[in-house]
């Protein structure tokens, strides 16, 4: 027996409802169990607004089921990745407290710094701070060595599955791997994703030594001032390392 909810013969007057093509503004009719349909005027195909689309945010195959997705669910969709990555990276690390807090650092120093940029992908951005140092267990385990040569070798077949086991797109997943594989190492010339991270991790790992053997500010202004990529983290490297509010 066919549910009765599913049943047309059992729909009331409010199963059919009529909303705005996004495209060209005209109505179309909607059942209630159309998950997207064409507007007859324009031909533009966009997904029923009545309809809870909450599995989207999830779902690798969302777009294969309901084509284009609203801007809201991408960014849903962005979202849940990104933590997901995380905790993929967690688990990577296991109780290796150090990597994993040095990696939320990068991460969240690398968020802030994306949204004051501007321009860039913050879903790039903030995966591969997350992934940037994923190799390093693997470089110890195969050269006794965390040297950045051997990062950038391991790091990136590793970081590569996580993304794909989550279901990332090609594209992203290449971008993610593309940093990971010489985030110690800028080119000449780089995209500013990968000027986020470096800037991100370059501010972590100065904090993290001046917590340990700290250089002087003159010193340490100059490092900052040659060596990072944006504007934004020179700035973020300032005020995390006390240097606006230090006396000359």
């Amino acid at each position: 027996m066919k549910c009765p909810g599913q049943d047309s013969r059992f729909w009331k007057q409010d199963a059919i409802t009529e909303s705005k093509c996004p495209q060209c503004g005209q109505s179309v009719e909607f059942f209630k169990d159309d998950t997207a349909r064409r507007c007859p005027h324009c031909g533009h195909r966009f997904v029923n607004p009545e309809m809870d689309f909450g599995c989207a945010a999830y779902c690798q195959f969302a777009e294969q089921c309901l084509g284009t997705l609203p801007e809201e669910i991408q960014n849903k969709q962005q979202d849940l990745l990104k933590d997901r990555v995380g905790m993929e990276m967690r688990k990577t690390f296991k109780t290796d407290s150090r990597r994993i807090r040095h990696a939320t650092t990068v991460a969240r120093y690398a968020e802030r710094i994306g949204k004051e940029e501007g321009g860039g992908n913050l879903g790039v951005i903030i995966m591969a701070a997350y992934l940037h140092d994923i190799g390093i267990l693997e470089a110890e385990r195969k050269h006794d060595s965390t040297a950045a040569e051997y990062q950038h070798q391991e790091g990136p077949p590793i970081a590569r599955q996580i993304l794909e086991n989550l279901g990332a797109d090609e594209d992203l997943v290449n971008q993610v791997c593309d940093i990971v594989g010489h985030h110690h190492h800028p080119r000449k010339e780089e995209s500013l994703n990968f000027k986020v991270v470096y800037d991100a991790d370059l501010i972590t790992n100065l904090e993290e030594k001046q917590a340990k053997d700290p250089m002087g500010m003159k010193q340490l202004t100059e490092v900052i001032d040659r060596t990072a990529l944006t504007e934004t983290g020179r700035q973020l490297a300032r005020e995390v390392l006390g240097i606006e509010c230090s006396k000359p």
